[in-house]
This record gives structure tokens, sequence and C-alpha cells, in this order.
């Protein structure tokens, strides 16, 4: 097995899938309707490197009004164009295992592949990229006011796809996600994630946190955009030094959903 790089790896893999309301604005549970697919753009960066810019699309369908599927990738620039690569490409999906009235609860399971270095190879560069399997649920209460949902994924990443009896990582990602209607136009967003490494490494690893906060307008009952911070803390471990530290900065950006 060659070396897994773990310069990536807490922030490469997450399903959302088909993010129980039936109309696409921001809600962390929402499912597409039999036949209806759907798109999420987004563009983000960071404060600390406010040249450095990432294009994300999520496009989905649903198959039926319980069971949906979903493709995503994301493309990153670096300097102005000076360096862009193809960061990552993934497949999963969604199927809602409880509808029950205000209830929802989710199966979900997906595949992806990550560029280690975008910047300096090619994307599936043999060396330098990683591959990931996950499982897990995610549920929650819808109301017409507000909701509140959870998630929690198992992911098992390697340098190949499938050298199960080889050495790879694993990990567990939890996460908390909120979604406040203010009016028919507006709502607010925040959530946070949790995902740390099981695994027993040379270097003490705690995991890291993200957390997010987001304001949605619906330009119509198919669309919306919506604008977004960020923020990580993550643990840095070892014989003498062990502690929590956020990251400099925070990240901002903005999304376009549409359901057809």
């Amino acid at each position: 097995m060659k070396k897994i790089a773990l310069t990536s790896l807490l922030a490469m893999f997450a399903v959302s899938g088909a993010h129980a309301a039936n109309v696409i604005d921001g809600n962390p549970l929402y499912m597409p309707k039999a036949g209806n697919f759907y798109s999420v753009t987004s563009l983000d960066s960071h404060s600390e490197f406010t040249e450095d810019w990432a294009l994300g699309e999520e496009f989905g369908y649903g198959i039926t009004d319980q069971l949906a599927i979903s493709i995503e990738t994301s493309v990153s620039e670096q300097e102005s164009f000076d360096a862009y690569g193809w960061n990552d490409f993934s497949v999963s999906g969604a199927f809602r295992a409880l509808d029950n009235g205000n209830w929802k609860l989710d199966l979900v399971g997906g595949y992806g592949v990550n560029n280690v270095y975008p910047y300096h190879a090619p994307f599936l560069d043999k060396d330098l990229t990683n591959y990931a399997w996950v499982a897990g649920v995610r549920g929650g209460y819808v109301d017409s006011g507000f909701t509140i949902a959870g998630h929690v994924n198992y992911v098992y990443m390697n340098t190949e796809s499938f050298n199960w009896g080889d050495e790879g990582l694993h990990m567990l990602v939890a996460g908390l996600d909120g979604q406040v209607v203010i009016d028919p136009n507006w709502n607010l967003v925040a959530g946070v994630e949790y995902t740390g490494i099981t695994d027993d490494l040379p270097i003490k690893n705690n995991g890291t946190w993200d957390g997010y906060f987001g304001v949605n307008y619906n330009i119509d009952a198919t669309k919306y955009v919506g604008a977004y911070i960020s923020a990580s803390m993550n643990h840095h471990g070892g014989d003498t030094f062990d502690k929590w530290e956020f990251d400099d900065g925070f990240g901002f950006g903005m999304k376009f959903g549409i359901d057809f």
C-alpha cells in the first residue's frame, strides 16, 4: 500500500447526497421528488487565501420519493489561475427509511476519490489519490418553521479502491445541522461537524471540528441563493504539544441551488 497523505483526509469526503422538505432552500434534509433533478453550485474561498477559490457542483436525481442519487465534484485555483486542479469526485445515494410526519431518517452511502495535491499532479495520479467508502445515517425533525438534523458516517479510506485487507484509515464523521425559517423568502442555517480518525497514529490526533453559518434567500419554490461563513478547530498532538486550536481566518462562499 502506498502511504496515505494526511493533509486533506479530514476534509476529503462527506455525503450530502440529496439533502424533508421537498422544496430546495438549503434544508439539511432536502430530498428531491421522484423524477426531479437538482443542482447545487458553490463557490468558496478563505480569508487567509483570498486569491484561492474552489468551485463545487452537486447534481442529483430523485429515483423515487424515497430514493435519490447524486454526484459531487470540485475544482480549485490558486493565485488567480496560476495553478489549478481537479480536487475530487464522488457518487452517493440516500434512501428515506423513515418518513413519519415530521420525523425523517435516511440511510446514506457512497464512494469517492480525492487528489491530495491538485495543483501538482493530474487527477487520479496513482501516487497522489485517496479512495474512500462511506456509510451512515442522517435524520431529524422538520417543521414549517425549523429543521434540526443529525448525521453519523463511517469512512474507510485507502490508496486503492478494493484493498480491504490492507492497512487504511478509518474515520467517524458526526454532525448536527439546523435551519430556521424567517419568512417565505429568508432562512438561516448553521451546523457543526466532528471528524475523527479511529486508528492509532504515530502522532496523536483527536480530529477536527468544522462549523458554518449561512443565510439563504428563496428566489422561488425551486431556486435559492445563499451566503456562508465557516471556521475549523483542529487537534495538534505530540509529546510536548497537545491541544485544540482554531485555524487562522475563516472560510466564506456562496451557493446557488435549483430543483427541476
